[in-house]
C-alpha cells in the first residue's frame, strides 16, 4: 500500500511538472515553433531571382501563395522567407513587403527542398493546433511528395 501511494505520488508530480512546463495554448506554441521554424529551415532557403510583393487589404499568405505557385498551401515558403517581417502567418498586415522565393529554384536544390519540407510540416502541426484539420493534411501531403 506504501508503496503504491508513493509511486502515485511521483507519478502526480511527474504529470503536475510536465503540464507546468508544457505551453497550454496553441498560440503559445506557436510562438517557440515559429522560432525554431525560423532558425532551422531560413539559411536553406534559396532567395535568387526572389520578387517582393506588398500585402493589400484583403490578402492572405494562401493567397498570395496561390497566385505565385498556384496552390496556396506554399504559404510556408513565403513565410519562411519573408520571416523578419512575419511573425505569424495568419496575422499579415496591409504595407508588409514580403519575399516571394522562385519556387521551382528551391524544390530543384536538395537542401532548399528539404528546408521547404520541414517548414511545411512545422506549418501543418500549427494549422492542426488551431483547428484547420484540413489545411495541416493538405500541406502534410504536399511536405511529404518533397
Amino acid at each position: 500500500m506504501k508503496k503504491t501511494l508513493i509511486f502515485s505520488l511521483v507519478i502526480i508530480s511527474l504529470f503536475a511538472a510536465a503540464c507546468k512546463s508544457t505551453p497550454r495554448t496553441a498560440e503559445e506554441v506557436t510562438d517557440q515553433t515559429f522560432t525554431r521554424i525560423y532558425n532551422s529551415y531560413v539559411r536553406g532557403l534559396i532567395l535568387d531571382g526572389a520578387r517582393s510583393y506588398t500585402v493589400r487589404s484583403g490578402d492572405s499568405l494562401s493567397s498570395i501563395a496561390r497566385t505565385y505557385y498556384g496552390d496556396g498551401h506554399y504559404y510556408p515558403v513565403i513565410m519562411l522567407a519573408s520571416n523578419a517581417v512575419i511573425s505569424d502567418p495568419y496575422k499579415i498586415q496591409q504595407g508588409m513587403v514580403l519575399t516571394i522565393p522562385d519556387l521551382q529554384t528551391n524544390l530543384n536544390d536538395s537542401r532548399a527542398r528539404r528546408s521547404i519540407k520541414g517548414v511545411m510540416l512545422d506549418c501543418a502541426y500549427i494549422d492542426e493546433l488551431r483547428g484547420y484539420a484540413d489545411t495541416a493534411r493538405e500541406i502534410r501531403a504536399i511536405a511529404n511528395s518533397l
